[in-house]
């Protein structure tokens, strides 16, 4: 390819200037990625749907725009993929479910449409896990993603093909989903960025099979990854805004950051009983927290919002479980199966079941004792601006396959801990609807990225995408693993 510096690993919106300039042209760009593709997907299997001729259609228009002095937008002529998830024109939309295989959409999700129309070209789509439930992206549709620092490991889930693909350099930037750390998940095994946005603020339609007009699922959101901060905060305001329902009256306005490190003040979680950290990973989270103090942060490593850690928890899982339980096909069968547990039976297995059936007024219950976490954030925000916090126990686990995945377990400190200890840390942010924002923190001693999780107050987005650009600064950011020069 040409001789651009920002090629492959460079920032997107380093590419997106160097297309603005001329420097390059938007079909020498994706001609360029999609060489990496082919030359480096076989080994990751990461980019599992193309769409080829349309993205060199949309290039080609992006140059002849560019010819005349008219750009559409920050990304405009970028290449980029997006989620399996998100509908695609004339592509399938599956979440790996091989009865939805010939599921076509007819349009792009809307959050690819305004990615669309601010430039973006979009060539293809990244693997996940069936129904997206898992830290792992595999599927009986398209196969095994491995993580490219190490492909006998999982690259995380369930936006992990996307994470991969960053990684690895096949995309400049990525759009994914989180509900359980799906986005953010993915970005630490990866070492890159991700941006879980406050709940509804970037409107799902057209994402995961929500094709007709349905309410917004609780927790679930849709975000970016890219290997840049600068590069998330960009993707996260063009889609940011209200679906046309609200869209004439409502808009955001999000609270401004700090105006400088001196200014901010910082809570960091390390660590907690209820899922404990390898000390692998909880050792660069400490550095990151220390190089914040040397930059004049002012870092509380005691302060935690005022609730019981493990009523958080429960109330997450309930309401996650519940809404799991909701979309599942066998629904009535799973409520009859609940209805006939002994009310003796505590195993996790049963009180599972159970949350995946709720009665409305369990549901209502679990909903208002939310409503006393998301004050309890408000008024612990009203003294720091955001909390540091791991969202992996470890650095990325090997692949395991093994059925049930509620039996699988993982290795922290060598003990073994179980599967979905990791929701807790996701269930943190998610469960208020909080935004967080994942960021590189450097290598374990293993070689591994490690990632942790900036947290801040509902609508505090700019916030935590303006600290993960702090720490990007005095953490080093992202880092190409080897082999993908």
């Amino acid at each position: 390819m040409h001789p651009l510096d920002e090629f492959p690993f460079g920032s997107a919106t380093a590419l997106a200037a160097a297309l603005r300039e001329k420097r390059v042209s938007s079909v020498e760009l994706l001609e360029a990625y999609l060489q990496r593709v082919d030359r480096f997907n076989p080994s990751l299997n990461s980019v599992v749907v193309f769409d080829r001729e349309r993205a060199l259609h949309d290039a080609q228009a992006a140059d002849r725009a560019a010819s005349r002095g008219e750009f559409r937008g920050p990304l405009h002529g970028l290449p980029m993929t997006v989620k399996e998830s998100f509908d695609l024109a004339r592509h399938p939309t599956t979440q790996g479910f091989p009865p939805m295989k010939e599921n076509i959409a007819t349009e792009d999700a809307l959050a690819v449409q305004r990615l669309k129309a601010a430039g973006a070209v979009v060539f293809g789509k990244t693997n996940v896990p069936l129904f997206l439930g898992d830290f792992q992206s595999y599927n009986a549709i398209y196969g095994t993603t491995n993580n490219p620092w190490d492909t006998s490991r999982s690259p995380g889930g369930s936006s992990g093909g996307g994470a991969a693909s960053l990684a690895a350099g096949l995309t400049p930037l990525e759009f994914g989903s989180d509900i359980g750390g799906s986005i953010r998940n993915p970005a630490a095994y990866c070492g890159v960025f991700g941006h879980k946005p406050t709940w509804t603020v970037i409107p799902k339609r057209g994402h995961s099979l929500a094709r007709v007009p349905v309410a917004e699922m609780d927790l679930s959101v849709i975000g970016p990854l890219a290997r840049h901060a600068q590069d998330i905060a960009t993707a996260f305001r063009v889609t940011a805004g209200p679906d046309r329902l609200t869209s004439a009256g409502e808009r955001y306005e999000f609270a401004p950051p700090p105006a400088s490190l001196r200014d901010a003040k910082i809570a960091v979680w390390l660590d907690d009983p209820l899922a404990p950290v390898d000390d692998r990973v909880k050792d660069r989270l400490l550095a990151a927290a220390q190089a914040l103090e040397r930059e004049g942060a002012k870092v509380d490593y005691n302060a935690r919002p005022a609730f019981d850690a493990k009523h958080a928890q429960d109330v997450y899982l309930r309401i996650l479980w519940g809404g799991i339980g909701a979309r599942q096909g066998n629904y009535d069968e799973l409520r009859a199966t609940a209805a006939a547990l002994s009310s003796s039976d505590q195993s996790v297995a049963a009180m599972r079941l159970r949350s995946m059936t709720p009665s409305y007024k369990d549901y209502y219950d679990a909903n208002n004792q939310r409503e006393a976490l998301r004050w309890a954030w408000r008024e612990f925000f009203d003294e720091y601006h955001c909390v540091l916090a791991p969202i992996t126990l470890t650095t990325a686990f090997a692949h395991d396959q093994s059925e049930p995945p509620a039996d699988r377990s993982m290795t922290v400190n060598g003990k073994p801990v179980p599967y979905y200890s990791q929701l807790f840390w996701a269930g943190l942010a998610t469960c208020s609807r909080l935004p967080a924002t994942a960021v590189p923190a450097g290598r374990a001693t293993d070689g591994l990225p490690v990632g942790l999780q900036v947290i801040g107050p509902e609508m505090g987005d700019e916030t935590t995408l303006w600290l993960a650009a702090q720490l990007e600064k005095v953490c080093g950011g992202f880092v190409p693993p080897p082999g993908f020069a």
